[in-house]
């Protein structure tokens, strides 16, 4: 049995205190919350106070987003090696924001995930289609693209030690969301892409549905055989929303 995992991506949304109410709040609704994980990825400028609120608490802490490099001249950048510093457990890698706005490539987003995995943290690698794509038929193709392009970089065993979170693009921040059925057809195709190289990480690896989880359906689509948690996204800027939502992969342990 995978344990679920309730990852809250933030995105670019809040103010200090907003942050730490949230994060507060959030602390103090999880207390019964025991079998499903729960991580929260905040902005950069909120590190070092999600990191301050959580020590010692079971609630992990993620990031967006990492540089390809360990250190140099990159202005604006941060390193996997600060994020760990930071108390950082996960980092989010090749959103299909960071895809569509920023132009990162299956090879940038494979770098991002090898330097994130040789500081011991865990990256979630987003793959997913737009809603054109899906249209003509060329789902199954895309998402086996963005899969083999990190075998090929990092090699299979990088799944080991990797959260794969599925993102139907049309259903992000459009209020769509794909099926029970839906998601699981693909949760299973991704893991059947994986278990092509390697049953056993196939097995275990963890596949989050990253298109629009809210509290009414969460319980539905973390029902899925193969859907393992979910990377949420909205619904996390709302504590009682998101632990809707954990109490959701609670129960569906």
């Amino acid at each position: 049995m995978r344990q679920p995992l309730i990852a809250g991506n933030w995105k670019m949304n809040g103010t200090r205190s907003s942050a730490e109410s949230l994060i507060q709040g959030v602390l103090e609704g999880s207390s019964g919350i025991a079998k499903a994980e729960i991580a929260v990825c905040v902005p950069f400028v909120f590190l070092e106070l999600a990191q301050r609120l959580l020590s010692g608490r079971s609630i992990r802490l993620g990031a967006q987003n990492v540089c390809t490099e360990a250190s140099g001249a990159y202005t604006g950048e941060t390193s996997a090696e600060m994020l760990n510093e930071f108390g950082c457990r996960y980092v989010i890698c090749g959103h299909s924001e960071r895809r569509e706005y920023y132009g990162e490539t299956d090879a940038i987003v494979a770098k991002k995930l090898a330097m994130v995995a040789s500081t011991g943290m865990t990256p979630i690698l987003c793959v997913g289609e737009t809603l054109e794509q899906r249209e003509q038929g060329f789902m199954e193709a895309v998402i086996a693209g963005q899969i083999d392009a990190i075998i090929e970089a990092n090699g299979i065993e990088s799944f080991g030690q990797v959260a794969i979170a599925y993102e139907p693009v049309w259903a992000i921040g459009t209020g769509k969301t794909a099926t029970p059925e839906q998601a699981q057809e693909v949760h299973a195709f991704i893991r059947r892409r994986v278990a092509a190289h390697d049953a056993a990480i196939a097995e275990k690896v963890r596949i989050l549905y990253g298109g629009s989880m809210k509290p009414s359906n969460a319980a539905e689509l973390l029902a899925m055989p193969d859907i393992d948690g979910g990377l949420i996204g909205g619904a996390s800027l709302v504590a009682e929303d998101f632990l809707a939502i954990c109490q959701a992969g609670e129960t569906a342990v």
